[in-house]
């Protein structure tokens, strides 16, 4: 099973998103300036699907398939 959180947080650092804190547990807090909005990412995403929704709020147009 792949791991998409290492290529997430790639993606996001290459469309300015920024990080703002960790948050509850294993997820971190992140800023998109594309879709003016904060974005939980896990740091165990294992799903593409999840790994998309994630990009998907950050109003980033990339998908894993």
């Amino acid at each position: 099973m792949a791991e998409y959180e290492k290529r997430v947080r790639e993606i996001l650092k290459e469309h300015n998103c920024s990080f703002v804190r960790r948050g509850k547990g294993d997820h971190d807090i992140w800023y998109s300036p594309l879709s003016n909005r904060h974005v939980t990412v896990d740091s165990k995403i294992k799903s593409r699907h999840t790994a998309n929704a994630i990009l998907k709020q950050s109003g980033i147009d990339f998908r894993f398939r």
